[in-house]
């Protein structure tokens, strides 16, 4: 059971990157002037995955720890890392959604959302290295 918290947040890791690459066409289209084909559909269906999967991860490492060790909040940069997340997750989604089911021609709003979504992968990226430690010190 421990080792399915880390598998699901590298998987909604790598859905979270694939979904930065079709926001980022979408970016270079719309602010760039660069002709690219934005596949809608499947970035909103591939980050609202990315963004459930992760939320489904902080609740479930803070389960995890708490089943475990009988204690959250003692994995450092880890569990700060993953509360630091929350509110960018929250955004992220919401936006999102807000964006797919109210389609208009928008500038801010797409910018500050593939901000806020680049900057959860690269959060998520740093879990990474902050989880190996975890594994480290409390796993192995």
């Amino acid at each position: 059971m421990l080792w399915i918290h880390p598998a699901m947040q590298v998987l909604a890791t790598l859905i979270g990157i694939y979904a930065a690459y079709l926001g980022m066409k979408r970016f270079l289209s719309q602010h760039l002037s660069m002709r690219r084909q934005f596949l809608w559909n499947r970035h909103v269906a591939l980050g609202a995955a990315a963004i459930v999967l992760w939320l489904a991860g902080l609740i479930g490492g803070f389960a995890v720890a708490r089943i475990k060790w009988q204690v959250n909040f003692v994995t450092g940069d880890h569990y700060e890392t993953a509360l630091a997340m929350l509110p960018l997750l929250f955004f992220g989604g919401l936006s999102g959604l807000y964006m797919h089911r109210n389609k208009a021609r928008r500038r801010v709003l797409p910018l500050l959302h593939g901000l806020c979504n680049v900057v959860l992968v690269g959060q998520a990226l740093y879990q990474f290295k902050t989880g190996w430690q975890v594994i480290k010190d409390f796993v192995l």
